[in-house]
């Protein structure tokens, strides 16, 4: 019987959680803040003292490790198990004063530094779940940091307790921890051939028991305005002002649809992130989101029409439409390697959970992964109301994910 330390993995999400590692969607340096590798360098100096040999923290961030087989067989795919050590900058994540509710009861939180910020069973149905056991929040001034630092410890523990128990069959389990994957570079620079993994699974989702084999396909597109520019004393019936036309174009948006706010399951969006310029010159920023590249290809149509409809009531003015692809749906990948699933829910179902299948109306590190090479769902952690003051994990769910971890490795060796 796998029987994971509470305390330990407690107290390691605890102390991670403390280290600021948010990254910057507008930095162009990797890591896009420095200051990722303050839990990249705590995480390399912990799998060294667990006796690992291979270690390495390379020069964006990276941590790579190796727990060595323990199985005599020779073909056993070697499974890489995956978290990212930033957190969001939707949120401050400048000290978190992580607090451990002990025994919750089902009653409202509420956080002390922050009196407006209450957690309430009402508002997140998932509470009831953990009604007597523990549970880990904020403290109401900035976000937890349990995306993905729950991941970062469940994989940590894991391979704890895989270390302490050699009498445990498996192939060489590989661990990555990336840098930057909330801005969509956390496979930027990641050495596939130093990893030398043939199977993975990202540590990056919610609810216990879920398994996600599936997520948005997602683009970037930009719209940069030219206006027309004069002094403006002088500027009758000659001015145009570029960022009236964007505002004009966000103005044009469908209001009932076609948002992240108005759509859910396998509906798509567009989403503007960004607006800047001058007079001159504004750009508007967007996110494309579908579950299929079809479904981009559509939005983007729209979006660009849209535009087009607007800049065209002001001649003189001229517009760029600039699309850039971010990842792909990964169950186009995992479809042909079904017994990567299977293999996890089989591991899940050993920790005696139900296995929930979902789409992420997102995306993880494994997105990308897939299309590198490395067939990478994702595996739940327990982390919910993510990326704000209100995010919280329950204890009892981060065991559930180490134990998992540990099920699908020794899956892996009797299967080969």
């Amino acid at each position: 019987m796998i029987q994971i330390n509470q305390a330990a993995l407690t107290d390691r999400f605890m102390r991670y959680v403390q280290v600021d590692t948010q990254s910057d969607p507008v930095s162009e340096s990797f890591p896009t803040t420095e200051k990722q590798k303050n839990l990249s360098r705590i995480l390399s100096e912990e799998l060294k003292a667990m006796g690992l040999k291979d270690v390495e923290l390379d020069a964006f961030g990276y941590v790579y490790a190796t727990v060595p087989a323990t199985s005599d067989k020779k073909n056993i795919p070697s499974v890489c198990f995956c978290a990212h050590v930033d957190t969001a900058p939707d949120c401050s994540g400048t000290n978190v004063k992580p607090i451990l509710h002990k025994n919750y009861s089902g009653a409202d939180i509420v956080l002390p530094d922050d009196a407006t910020q209450v957690l309430r069973v009402k508002d997140c149905a998932y509470l009831e779940t953990q009604i007597g056991g523990d549970i880990i929040t904020a403290s109401g001034n900035t976000l937890l940091g349990a995306d993905d630092k729950s991941g970062v410890a469940v994989i940590m523990e894991a391979v704890q307790y895989l270390v302490s128990h050699p009498e445990i069959k498996h192939g060489d389990i590989k661990i990555v921890f990336t840098p930057d994957e909330e801005v969509g570079k956390g496979t930027a620079k990641i050495d596939m051939k130093k990893l030398g993994a043939t199977v993975g699974y990202t540590l990056d989702g919610g609810e216990a028991g879920c398994l996600e084999d599936e997520t948005f396909s997602a683009d970037g597109a930009s719209i940069v305005i030219h206006g027309v520019i004069v002094h403006p004393g002088y500027a009758k019936d000659v001015l145009i002002n570029a960022i009236k036309i964007a505002g004009e174009i966000l103005d044009a948006l469908p209001k009932t649809e076609w948002s992240p706010e108005t759509t859910e399951k396998k509906e798509g969006f567009v989403h503007p992130v960004s607006i800047n310029g001058i007079a001159e010159k504004a750009t508007i920023g967007f996110i494309v989101r579908d579950f299929t590249t079809a479904g981009l290809t559509a939005h983007h149509n729209r979006l660009k029409k849209i535009a087009e409809g607007i800049v065209a009531k002001y001649p003189g003015t001229s517009m760029e439409y600039i699309q850039q692809e971010q990842y792909r749906n990964m169950k186009e990948v995992l479809d042909k390697h079904p017994e990567i699933v299977t293999y996890a829910a089989e591991a899940i179902q050993r920790t005696g959970l139900a296995v929930k299948t979902e789409s992420i109306r997102g995306g993880t590190d494994g997105s990308r992964l897939s299309y590198m090479g490395l067939p990478c769902p994702n595996i739940f952690t327990g982390m919910q109301n993510i990326h704000s003051k209100l995010e919280w994990i329950g204890v009892n769910d981060m065991m559930k994910a180490a134990e998992t971890i540990v099920h699908l490795c020794m899956i892996w060796e009797e299967k080969s």
